[in-house]
C-alpha cells in the first residue's frame, strides 16, 4: 500500500481495533502517516484519499512484544551477534540493551512479517540484575531512531538462571536466596547512594561534598523513585512471592515476566495490581537469555 498525499482508506475489511468490538466492513482513515479515523461501513470515504480493497482480510493494530530480545540475540550470527547477558557480574544494572540492539537484525524483519511493530527488548537472565531495557519500534537505520522510551524499565532475574550461571563458577549467588540477597543488597546501597546525595545538596555551596557517580546506583535509584518499571524474571510461584516481598520492602513499581505459575497467586497479584507478562511464548534462545 502506498499513501498519497491527501491520505489512504482501507475498506472492507474485518476491522479489530485497539478497543471495541471487530468491525465487519469497516474502514480505516489514514492521514500523514497516522490513523484518522476507525469507522462503521457507513462512513462515506473523502473524495480527496485513494482506497485500498481490503474485502475478505482482516485489519490489525501492529502488535507490541513487551518482553523480547531481539537486536540484542541476532538470528543466525551466532557468537558475534550474541549481546543479551553480560555474565561478568551478578549486579550490571548500568548495562543497556540501546548499547547492544543491531537494527539490521533478521529478527526485526521477521518480527515486522508478523505484525509486530514494537518491542520492549530485555537484557537476559543470567544476572540476578541484568540491566536496562528499551522500548523500541521495529524498523530504523539506528537504534537512536527506533526508541520509543529508554530505558523502559531495569531486568532483574529470579530462580534457576542466576543460581544455575553463578552456581556453576562456585560464586555467589548460587542459590535462591543468595539471588535475594544480591538484589536487596543491591537496593540498600542505591537508598546509601541517594542519601549521599542529598545531605550533599543541602550542604553549604562552599563546603558541599562530592560524591563520586556510580552508573549501577543511579540506574537502581531510578526504580526506588518509580521512574520506571523492575521487569522481575521469575517462573515459580515462590519466586514470585519472592518479588512480591522484595517489591514491598522497597516501594518499586514490580513488572512480573514470564509467570508460568502466576495462576497459582493469581488473587494476590491482582490485589497487588501487578502486571504479569506472559512470555515469550516462543523463542530459540537459550533459556538463561530469556
Amino acid at each position: 500500500m502506498t499513501e498519497t498525499s491527501t491520505g489512504t482508506a482501507i475498506v472492507g475489511g474485518r476491522v479489530v481495533p485497539v478497543e471495541g468490538e471487530p468491525i465487519e466492513g469497516g474502514i480505516v482513515l489514514l492521514r500523514d502517516g497516522k490513523i484518522a479515523a476507525v469507522e462503521g461501513p457507513g462512513f462515506t470515504v473523502p473524495a480527496d484519499v485513494a482506497a485500498v480493497d481490503a474485502t475478505g482480510k482482516w485489519v490489525l493494530p501492529g502488535f507490541i512484544d513487551a518482553h523480547a530480545h531481539v537486536g540484542v540475540s541476532e538470528e543466525a550470527e551466532g557468537w558475534a551477534g550474541q549481546d543479551t547477558n553480560e555474565r561478568t557480574d551478578p549486579v550490571t544494572a548500568q548495562v543497556r540493551a540501546l548499547d547492544a540492539i543491531n537494527p539490521a537484525d533478521l529478527g526485526l524483519r521477521d518480527a515486522i512479517t508478523g505484525g509486530v511493530l514494537a518491542v520492549n527488548v530485555n537484557p537476559g537472565s543470567a544476572n540476578p540484575i541484568g540491566g536496562q531495557t528499551a522500548a523500541i519500534k521495529c524498523w530504523g537505520r539506528t537504534v537512536d531512531e527506533m526508541v520509543l522510551r529508554e530505558p523502559a524499565g531495569l531486568k532483574s532475574a529470579l530462580g534457576e538462571n542466576p543460581k544455575r550461571v553463578y552456581g556453576e563458577r562456585n560464586e555467589t549467588p548460587s542459590t535462591r536466596l543468595g539471588t535475594a540477597a544480591v538484589i536487596r543488597g543491591a537496593f540498600v546501597a542505591a537508598q546509601n547512594y541517594q542519601a549521599k546525595l542529598a545531605a550533599a545538596a543541602s550542604e553549604d555551596s562552599s563546603e558541599r561534598s562530592v560524591v563520586d557517580r556510580d552508573l549501577k546506583l543511579e540506574a537502581l535509584s531510578r526504580v526506588l523513585r518509580r521512574e520506571i518499571p523492575w521487569r522481575q524474571h521469575c517462573h515459580r510461584a515462590d519466586d514470585i512471592a519472592t518479588a512480591m516481598r522484595m517489591a514491598r520492602e522497597f516501594g518499586y513499581e514490580l513488572v512480573i515476566d514470564h509467570g508460568t505459575e502466576a495462576y497459582l497467586l493469581a488473587d494476590q497479584i491482582a490485589a497487588a495490581s501487578i502486571p504479569v507478562i506472559i512470555g515469550p511464548l516462543m523463542t530459540g534462545i537459550d533459556a538463561d537469555a530469556i
